[in-house]
């Protein structure tokens, strides 16, 4: 990757780190599904009239518009529901942490549905340290079924959404759609998805009238900042580098949600999931091959 990528991947870890600091104030005033909605509406206004201003409206032109659903649902819906009820459970650090598995996620949906991205020999290995730091972060508490485990297998599922988007959102540097376009078609298909889900599960009539200045602030900072701003980075990543590299950036992720939970939501993690996390980190290396390509080359 350029230097330019590198620090486009280096702003999309902050932008998407800090999202699970605004989640987790946003959930304790608001239900999953609301927050998940909150997220993609407001996203989804902020990009379409940045398109009505600039190259035209997204209804005005002949777009993809199945592909934006089928992103939406993937990128969007399944990961923000399933990670944002695990918030509710566990500490964002370690939503954050387990959210970094997705590309050992990516690397078994690539290997299964692309033709470019196989499994070999240095992968498998790779994939194997993975499930070893998955297995040592949820811990022996999964033998006993302790409630913070489901919160745990939730953002597991999420991430797994997550490879599947990574792989599918290749077809748009093909299909010639730009990032901006992809971002904001995307968030309004999330939108027009999630609205009926949400209004039936969590009946937000029986919700806060008026969430709290800090709830309002996380919302505009989860929309804004961390799904419209971050989404059109990502498309543009995703385009120079590929679903691999892009996917890298879960594993720089935890460390501003570990950061803010840290120091402003007054969160612990425990030393095994520092453990889990590097064993993860050294698996990501692995699967990456610049390392140990440098350390050949050192020889």
């Amino acid at each position: 990757m350029t230097a330019r990528v590198w620090i486009w991947l280096l702003s999309l870890s902050v932008l998407w780190g800090g999202s699970f600091f605004f989640a987790k104030v946003a959930l304790g005033e608001l239900a999953p599904l609301s927050v998940v909605f909150a997220r993609v509406a407001l996203a989804a206004i902020a990009l379409n009239f940045v398109l009505a201003l600039t190259v035209g409206s997204l209804f005005l032109r002949n777009v993809p518009w199945r592909s934006f659903f089928a992103m939406g649902l993937l990128n969007n819906l399944v990961p923000f529901a399933l990670i944002f009820w695990g918030q509710t459970q566990i500490a964002s650090g370690l939503a954050s942490i387990l959210n970094a598995t997705t590309p050992l996620f990516t690397m078994v949906v690539a290997h299964f549905l692309t033709r470019d991205e196989r499994i070999d020999a240095i992968k498998l290995g790779a994939l194997t340290i993975g499930i070893g730091g998955v297995a040592v972060l949820v811990g022996p508490d999964a033998l006993a079924g302790s409630h913070g485990v489901l919160g745990q297998l939730a953002c597991l599922g999420g991430a797994l959404s997550y490879a599947f988007a990574g792989v599918y959102g290749r077809r748009f540097k093909a299909m010639g759609v730009a990032p901006l376009d992809a971002a904001a078609g995307q968030v309004t298909a999330s939108t027009m998805l999630i609205l009926p889900i949400m209004q039936i599960v969590d009946q937000p009539w029986t919700l806060p009238a008026f969430p709290s200045a800090s709830v309002w602030a996380s919302l505009v900072g989860l929309a804004l900042l961390s799904t419209a701003l971050a989404y059109v980075l990502y498309f543009r990543i995703l385009a120079a580098a590929g679903a691999t590299n892009l996917l890298l950036v879960t594993f720089l992720i935890p460390a501003t949600a570990i950061l803010l939970g840290a120091s402003v939501l007054g969160e612990h993690l425990l030393p095994r999931h520092f453990v889990g996390m590097a064993l993860i980190g050294l698996s990501l290396a692995a699967i990456d091959g610049r390392l140990l390509s440098f350390l050949h080359t050192a020889k």
